[in-house]
Order: structure tokens, then C-alpha cells, then sequence
């Protein structure tokens, strides 16, 4: 059994997918980051950088449990784990990790700059808001320039790198870009959004989605004094 501490965030619907897609057991437990859950100490100890999703397999290596935070790790374990959706051939492995830390190191970062400065700021910073959706876009021109070489990410098959990455672009409004621009995306991101066990795992926690504009005291808990104090 997986113990899964998540919330609706792209990070957490890329480890719902992957749990949905290999039918690992897996009990959700609630991070509402709005509230401050990421900050407990019970948390902290599974996951010291206070970023869900994390996961406690209670049937870890050696029959012991073993805690485990890091969204892309969380794949790689989960893939070991199960032996799915992370090929054998080594040249395909390594593909794999290429993409897997292209989603890590600028889908996800970039992606969430976009969000925050053109949709969460509260000042409105020109120069910020150009920079990220630009930014945006010429990664959206790299996965569509791959996606016209190949049927998935990383490899010819559905891997890990495709759940890494197809979350992150369910809001490509949000991040200043129009899909429909890329045909190839536009083509992918169709296809995987309608494989059952996408569908599945994208209705986890799916009534706890903000659907109101952040209050005072959940942006602070976000993005103020609160994300900063010492512990």
C-alpha cells in the first residue's frame, strides 16, 4: 500500500497518474498547501522541502517502509518498483531521464512562473509577465519540434516522461499560450488525456480545486511570510 500526501496540483496529478496507470494500492491523504498542511512536522518529516506530493511505501525495498518526496523520483521509484513504464533498453532509459529532468528543471519551474506572474501577482510586473510566457512558449515550440519526431516524449512508447509532463500543460491559457499553436502537443495531450487511467487519476481530490480567488491568509501561506518562516 502507498500512502500518498497530494493535492490537485500538476506535481500531484503526475504520481496520481502513474499510481492509476500501474493499479498500485494507494490511500490519498490530503495537503491542502492553501491551509499550510505542507509546514506540519508529521509532513516534514516525509518531506523536508515542504512540496507534496510525497509518498510513504509501507512495502518498501527490504519489506520496510520507505518515505520518498521529489515528484520525478517519485516516478523513477514507482516505475522500479512495478518495472512499468520505463523501458529496459538502456538507450530508451536514458531518454527517459533526458525528459523526465526536462519536466523538473523547466516545464515545471517555468510553467509555474508563468502562472504566478500572469495570473497570482498581485502587482503586475511587465517586465515578468513577457519574460515567463515567452518562456512558455519556446517550450511548447521544443515539445512540439519532439512530438513531430516521435509518437511520445521520450521514446516511441507511453513512458514516465509523458505523465511528468502532460499536467503541466491542462492550463496552457493560464501561461499566456495557445495550444492550437502546437499541433503536435495539441495531438499528444489529446491522446493521453482520454487513456482511462489519466482520466481516473485527474479526479483525485478533484472537489478541492480553487475555484475562488486566494484570500488574504492563503496568500500568505502561499506566497508570504508564512512559506518563509524558520523551522
Amino acid at each position: 500500500m502507498i500512502d500518498l500526501y497530494t493535492w490537485p496540483t500538476p506535481n500531484g496529478h503526475k504520481i496520481h497518474i502513474m499510481l492509476e496507470e500501474t493499479g498500485l494500492p494507494y490511500t490519498v491523504h490530503p495537503i491542502d498547501i492553501q491551509a499550510g498542511d505542507q509546514f506540519k512536522p508529521d509532513f516534514l518529516k516525509i518531506s523536508p522541502n515542504n512540496k507534496m506530493p510525497a509518498i510513504v511505501d509501507r512495502d518498501g525495498p527490504g519489506g520496510k517502509p520507505m518515505a520518498l518526496a521529489e515528484s520525478g523520483a517519485i516516478l523513477f521509484y514507482l516505475a522500479s518498483k512495478t518495472g512499468k513504464f520505463l523501458p529496459a533498453d538502456i538507450r530508451e532509459r536514458w531518454a527517459v531521464m533526458q525528459w523526465v529532468m526536462f519536466q523538473m528543471g523547466h516545464i515545471g519551474p517555468m510553467l509555474g512562473q508563468a502562472h504566478h506572474f500572469l495570473g497570482y501577482s498581485v502587482e503586475k510586473i511587465p517586465y515578468a509577465m513577457e519574460r515567463y510566457k515567452n518562456e512558455a512558449n519556446r517550450l511548447y515550440r521544443v515539445l512540439d519540434r519532439r512530438l513531430g519526431e516521435s509518437a511520445y516524449v521520450a521514446t516511441g512508447a507511453y513512458t514516465i516522461a509523458d505523465m511528468a509532463i502532460m499536467p503541466w500543460l491542462r492550463s496552457a491559457d493560464r501561461q499566456g499560450v495557445n495550444i492550437d499553436e502546437y499541433p503536435n502537443v495539441k495531438r499528444w495531450f489529446d491522446k493521453i488525456n482520454e487513456r482511462p487511467a489519466v482520466k481516473r487519476a485527474l479526479q483525485v481530490l478533484a472537489d478541492r480545486r480553487r475555484t475562488a480567488p486566494l484570500t488574504p491568509e492563503q496568500r500568505e501561506v502561499m506566497f508570504g511570510s508564512v512559506q518563509y518562516a524558520k523551522r
